[in-house]
């Protein structure tokens, strides 16, 4: 299983990008910018490596009625013909992956081995729909009373979709690879710091000679992309990202009566009981906090371990972390690299800030590394209460919150006071056990003796204000179809 998973800018006013509104602010009313919003900026040294222009309205359009003509002609195609795309899109990944991981690393600071995972799982995403999706999309005979009825699964056309920065290939994988072999088209507007990544994504597909429109990139700001949703020519909309951002796209979407799937937030519960293997779990909880350098939707966040054994994890916990190497994220040797940018970094390190302000204490780290570039310590919270920022807010990157409760039913109940429903671990011997404590859990997702994951066989979505919607396994190509009933009676049959 690769080691890596997915989350944060979107561009829709995402606090993760250049700035809430910065990005939309023009110079004398006209459509010059200041400066430019779509930008490599490397947060291991945070220099600008790259700047590319937003696309114009009259390229916009352009875009949008390629994407409308495409799909007239995609929605006819077999699904041998949209497996053989996806499978040449897959190809070409493995092919150009060091190249492909080094963009990721370059623009928001992965670690390169995670780097060139992500590019691993992509792919096998794209050949898992291209070997699935038929199947998925088979016909659904009914046994009506009279007559014959079958539920045919259809293409509903344009899809847009609004990406993160975090996971810049998985995330487009997840969802444009299901819906391209439903027989849609995709638009699809990329956080504005990987616009790399971006660009590099639809020249895959261009290599692996999709129709034109069938895939296409817009280089435009969250303002521009919340406005697109208006357009009659699209028909649904899918943000990963923040819950500011996926609260203005579902807005946008429910004013224009359109379906939208929305991953939003988390705040991971890691729970462990007190006949977890103890050495097996610390292991487990540094991957889970700290792959992407914390920077993950799923990533274990809330560390909750009975008091039978919260010492004991506590004093190993702060081992493991306190010994990371910091370092370039191209050097396979680092094992702490940079957040995904300068802002990133600020941000978290006031989120620690303000918790100990309000009664927090730091076992380990809780400041900036004194070096260039965007990078936090490894960070270890504790005494946590309700009103301290880190109770209830989500902490993207390399902090961890530690509470010690009484036993079991306190875990459950702590795991639950939060506004987040992603996903979740439980860390136990008892199998059975650790499936009653899952049953109590309030997440679209619950892993036993394993951080949450991804992989692309499994549901991957959450509840409350982590979003709606499935994505990934056969779940995610069902997302924007149109499940068409087909009747057919006899002229003699009664109503």
């Amino acid at each position: 299983m690769k080691n890596l998973h997915k989350n944060k800018s979107t561009g829709l006013e995402n606090k993760s990008e250049e700035g809430k509104n910065s990005a939309d602010k023009e110079q004398n009313g006209s459509d010059k910018k200041k400066e430019a919003t779509i930008k490599t900026v490397n947060p291991a040294t945070n220099e600008v490596v790259k700047s590319f222009k937003e696309m114009t309205e009259q390229v916009i359009e352009a875009a949008i009625f390629g994407a409308d003509k495409a799909y007239q002609n995609w929605k006819k195609t077999s699904f041998d013909e949209r497996a053989n795309l996806l499978h040449k899109v897959a190809s070409l990944m493995r092919k150009k992956k060091d190249t492909l991981a080094k963009l990721i690393t370059l623009e928001m600071g992965k670690l390169l081995k995670e780097s060139q995972g992500e590019i691993d799982l992509s792919a096998d995403i794209l050949d898992y729909y291209a070997d699935h999706g038929e199947t998925f999309l088979a016909d659904k005979v009914l046994d009506p009373e009279y007559g014959e009825a079958i539920i045919r699964n259809s293409p509903i056309g344009v899809l847009l979709g609004v990406m993160p920065w975090n996971f810049p290939f998985y995330q487009v994988a997840r969802f444009a690879a299901p819906n391209i072999m439903v027989g849609n088209t995709i638009l699809l507007k990329h956080a504005s710091n990987v616009p790399q990544c971006a660009a590099a994504i639809e020249k895959l597909f261009k290599e692996a000679e999709a129709p034109e429109g069938l895939y296409t990139n817009l280089f435009i700001t969250g303002k521009h992309a919340s406005a697109l949703v208006s357009d009659k020519r699209i028909k649904g909309v899918s943000l990963t990202g923040s819950e500011e951002a996926g609260a203005s796209l579902a807005e946008a979407a429910g004013k224009n009566l359109k379906k939208s799937v929305l991953e939003l937030g988390g705040s991971d519960a890691f729970i462990v009981l007190e006949d977890a293997d103890m050495d097996k779990t610390v292991e487990w909880a540094v991957v889970g906090r700290m792959n992407n350098t914390g920077q993950c939707c799923v990533a274990s966040k809330r560390f909750i371990v009975v008091e039978a054994v919260a010492d004991e994890f506590l004093k190993k916990f702060k081992e493991k972390l306190s010994t990371l190497k910091v370092g370039d994220p191209m050097d396979e040797n680092t094992q702490l690299g940079p957040l995904s940018s300068e802002e990133a970094a600020v941000h978290i390190e006031d989120q620690v800030k303000r918790s100990v302000a309000s009664g927090a204490k730091i076992l380990l780290g809780g400041k900036r590394i004194d070096r260039k570039g965007a990078y936090m310590e490894a960070t270890i919270l504790t005494d946590i209460i309700p009103g301290v920022p880190a109770y209830y807010e989500e902490l993207f990157g390399p902090v961890a919150s530690f509470y010690r409760v009484k036993d079991e039913a306190a875990a459950i109940e702590l795991a639950n006071d939060s506004p987040f429903g992603l996903g979740g671990s439980i860390f136990t011997n008892d199998i059975e056990r650790g499936k009653k404590v899952a049953d109590q859990i309030d997440t679209g997702m619950v892993f036993i003796n394993h951080p949450t994951w991804t992989k692309e066989d499994l549901p991957f979505g959450g509840t409350k204000r982590s979003g709606y919607g499935r994505e990934l396994s056969e779940l995610g190509i069902q997302e924007f179809v149109n499940k068409k009933l087909i009747r057919v009676s006899g002229l003699s049959d009664p109503f």
